[in-house]
């Protein structure tokens, strides 16, 4: 591999190893330790053996991703003050995938798992910067890798869970004395998404389009509802129609149609370049069971193998005031969008394209706002390519999904730079994207620490942008199928550098 690409590998070892399918990372983790992080960026550009790559494209791709672990690692030490790559570092729900022999990968998870006590003392030696709204967040996550360890792990169980209490104790106290503002700044979150996608950028311009979209998602929602009920608002109707779903049971089956029926319409309308290989759907495995809906894709440096359409029932022992609130994300209306998200021409359909990546760079290096906005984007592609024409809840729940989005946008901005809080990123939940209290709630939570959840609106916006740009310069040559595959053939790059796709397609 070329040096500058291994020393970001090495700084992003759970990407490299779940993204990527980079499997020399299995059984590793990061040293997030602070020498560990200040040798790891010391190494950044390959020093002699780092040269510049021959494709512009590729070498601006993989200068960005430098820039940008500098400015996450060096800048802003972010692994002093977000605990979420010290979990990832901990994560063994990937070797649950089936994308080795059982034996090799039970070897690599318990050489993984003999390394938990070294990751929780760099965890603690480095998370000395947490916020207190951050750490709350965050203690369950960090509570819920307790159920990874199994019984019959012995004592190097044993001794991981004692190093995860650590841990646990050292959140629980930022929780408890650690800063109550969560805020980054302006400055700093310019800086954190700016150089995660190589662009520069203006908070208060992108807050207004943030605005911007939603009303015109407001106005569809409105039309829809309307030809679905003429004689009831969005207010009235969204309820009925998210209780609308099937039960535990059912909701297995339900994805699987979907499954094959948004396949088949990507298929028929071109959308997407590659859409073979194979895409199961069943429950996560229970270390990977706090995801809803999910796609594990088959990575790109992987041996061909199904991917995974996880789609997770709520536990029956759960009170039914909250199997009921699961099952609603699964309702009719938008399940549908969601599988279009997942499957195709959304992650299955992407994974497919990353696999022929014509670089090494672009099979390893993803841009979340890239891989997040494309399946976000191509959501409202299939509504104008008629998925589901004559039943208008495709289109509600399509918007539904989208409201949500674009206030994790809205509210990623506020929350960080002190013009909204909590309680108010909460409640536009609740008016602008129809969630209860509750889940308004953990999304506002979510904004304390993800100061990047707002990338599925962002990237949806930048590549209807750039569409729009197609057709300028291509004229009468330009069709879905021939921008799509240009786009694709990028990989997943930052969105600063997605118009080579109209440059070179």
């Amino acid at each position: 591999m070329d040096a500058r690409l291994r020393a970001l590998c090495d700084l992003s070892v759970a990407a490299s190893r779940e993204g990527a399918g980079l499997h020399e990372y299995d059984g590793r983790i990061q040293d997030l330790s602070p020498d560990g992080v200040r040798g790891g960026l010391a190494r950044l550009g390959g020093g002699s053996e780092g040269e510049p790559l021959e494709d512009a494209h590729d070498e601006a791709h993989l200068a960005a991703f430098e820039e940008h672990t500098r400015v996450v690692y060096g800048e802003l030490e972010m692994h002093r003050r977000d605990p979420r790559p010290h979990l990832d570092n901990l994560e063994l729900a990937f070797y649950d995938k089936g994308y080795a022999p059982a034996e090799e990968r039970a070897a690599a998870r318990t050489a993984h798992l003999a390394l938990w006590p070294d990751a929780v003392d760099m965890a603690i030696a480095s998370l000395d910067r947490v916020t207190a709204p951050v750490a709350a967040a965050l203690l369950g996550a960090a509570r819920g890798q307790r159920a990874a360890v199994k019984p019959s792990d012995g004592e190097v169980g044993e001794r991981g869970l004692a190093a995860l209490e650590r841990l646990v104790a050292h959140l629980e106290d930022a929780a408890a004395n650690g800063d109550p503002d969560p805020a980054l700044g302006a400055a700093a979150l310019t800086r954190l998404v700016g150089s995660s996608e190589a662009l520069d950028v203006d908070l208060g311009r992108l807050a207004t389009r943030a605005d911007a979209e939603r009303d015109r998602l407001r106005g569809m929602l409105a039309e829809a509802c309307k030809a679905y009920d003429p004689a009831r608002t969005p207010a009235e109707l969204v309820p009925e129609l998210l209780a609308d779903h099937p039960d535990a049971d059912g909701v297995l089956a339900e994805a699987r149609a979907q499954t094959a029926e948004v396949i088949a319409f990507s298929k028929a309308k071109k959308l997407a370049p590659y859409l073979d290989g194979v895409c199961e759907v069943g429950p996560a495995p229970e270390s990977m069971r706090w995801a809803m809906a999910m796609m594990s894709w088959n990575a790109p440096y992987e041996a061909e193998a199904p991917s995974w359409y996880f789609v997770t029932p709520p536990e029956p022992t759960w009170p039914a005031e909250e199997i009921e609130e699961w099952l609603s994300i699964f309702s009719r209306t938008t399940l549908p969008a969601i599988t279009v998200h997942e499957v195709a021409p959304g992650h299955f359909a992407h994974g497919r394209a990353l696999r022929r990546a014509p670089s090494e760079v672009r099979r390893v290096l993803h841009s979340s706002s890239f891989a997040e906005g494309w399946a976000h984007y191509i959501e409202e592609v299939c509504l104008e390519e008629g998925f589901r024409a004559g039943d208008p809840r495709y289109a509600i729940g399509m918007c539904l999904e989208a409201l949500i989005r674009v206030t994790r946008l809205a509210s990623a901005i506020g929350l960080h730079t002190g013009a909204m809080d909590v309680e108010e990123s909460t409640r536009r939940f609740m008016a602008d994207a129809h969630l209860a209290r509750a889940g308004a709630a953990s999304e506002a939570r979510r904004g304390t620490f993800d100061a990047n959840y707002g990338c599925y609106t962002w990237g949806k916006l930048a590549l209807m942008d750039l569409r729009e740009e197609a057709k300028a310069a291509w004229g009468t040559g330009f069709t879905l199928e021939r921008f799509h595959t240009a786009l694709l053939d990028l990989g997943s790059p930052p969105l600063g550098l997605v118009g080579t796709a109209v440059e070179r397609g």
